[in-house]
């Protein structure tokens, strides 16, 4: 792109960004406080590119909201936390979508797309545990001790990790889950995203990170995604501005790992990713539900993480849902192949084996 190309898409940037200061954005975003306060992050980001902007939050409850008395891989729906806010998007009631990006699956409706990918926070699961177990670890908890999780990933690792420790299902939004926990006595700990309990600023009741060695995350997981329209560019351009290009590039490569599996919440499929010189890493396990079984390994492929201007007029294209403007599409095509090539070499080794051994069994109890 010459010069006075770049300052022509530049000057197209700057003019629908003042159109957009005319126009109201409605922001959709579940009710829970988790939620709201993860789009007031998106909103005030939002706000610092486009002083201007006028933002409104639109606020629904979500299915996965409502069912909270059984577990989420057992309710078989890959839109529980979304589909009431994509059918807001469609009608045109709201504009965009703030969601936890683990919670989006891995194909979009058609006519949508995952705008933007803000920089991720600590994507790895934390330990809660009971009061009167302060200070205590999963290593630390006496035998049989119950943990609670709602999560077949975090369950199948914690089982392998920490066979002396019992697992039960526990399901409800942050605050829920927290009350339970140290208003009864049915867990001694339970097991949570780290970012959410960073982002509500409660830091001071994780007692244990746990690094990849004792359980890898899910797909996404630590991430806030912005869904829009296609048929938006005003919008899909405002948002671009969000993209966190690691982050984007780290989470297309597990999102394509993740959707080459036909993997979802109904199994445990675990993820860990970096980027390091250039290099994206990826790392990515199937596991039976009781952790007995298990396949991992480790791919990598050369990524450039240089935003480019030019971008912003090439025709866009959606890798696994994400439609990233100004990150390099060669780049964003490379992490979805390692994505897929690392789900192939697992499936040769029979990923599909127990993967449905697990969903069948999920499926049964």
């Amino acid at each position: 792109m010459d010069e006075n190309t770049a300052k022509e898409v530049q000057s197209s940037a700057s003019h629908n960004a003042k159109e957009n200061s005319s126009r109201i954005i409605r922001v959709g975003t579940r009710k829970s406080q988790l939620a709201r306060t993860q789009t007031g992050t998106v909103m005030n980001m939002l706000k610092e590119h486009y002083p201007h902007a006028q933002l409104e939050i639109v606020a629904m409850t979500t299915t996965g909201d409502k069912i909270l008395d059984t577990a989420l891989s057992k309710i078989g729906e890959k839109s529980l936390f979304t589909k009431e806010l994509e059918a807001a998007l469609e009608k045109n009631e709201v504009d965009l979508v703030v969601h936890s990006l683990k919670d989006l699956p891995t194909a979009l409706p058609p006519g949508f797309a995952i705008g933007a990918i803000c920089k991720r926070e600590i994507p790895y699961d934390a330990v809660v545990v009971h009061p009167s177990h302060a200070g205590k670890s999963l290593d630390t908890l006496a035998e049989r001790s119950v943990v609670g999780t709602s999560s077949l990933r975090r369950a199948a690792q914690l089982k392998r990790r920490f066979p002396h420790l019992e697992f039960k299902d526990i399901r409800g939004n942050l605050n829920t889950r927290l009350k339970k926990l140290d208003e009864k006595n049915d867990f001694s700990a339970i097991v949570l995203a780290a970012a959410g309990l960073r982002r509500m600023g409660w830091e001071n009741r994780i007692s244990q990170i746990l690094e990849p060695e004792d359980c890898m995350y899910a797909v996404g997981q630590g991430a806030l995604a912005v869904e829009v329209r296609v048929n938006d560019p005003d919008v899909l351009e405002m948002v671009s501005a969000l993209n966190d290009t690691e982050t984007v590039l780290r989470c297309i490569a597990e999102r394509s790992f993740m959707k080459h599996l036909e993997g979802g919440c109904s199994v445990p499929v675990a993820v860990h990713s970096v980027i390091n010189q250039n290099q994206l890493y990826l790392t990515g396990a199937v596991y039976s539900l009781d952790g007995s079984d298990s396949l991992k390994d480790t791919m990598q492929t050369s990524v450039s993480t240089q935003t480019q201007d030019e971008d912003c007029n090439v025709a866009d294209v959606q890798h696994v849902g994400i439609m990233a403007k100004r990150i390099p599409h060669n780049s964003q095509a490379a992490a979805e192949k390692l994505g897929i090539d690392l789900a192939n070499l697992l499936l040769s080794k029979g990923a599909k084996d127990i993967l449905t051994v697990a969903r069948q069994l999920n499926d049964s109890r």
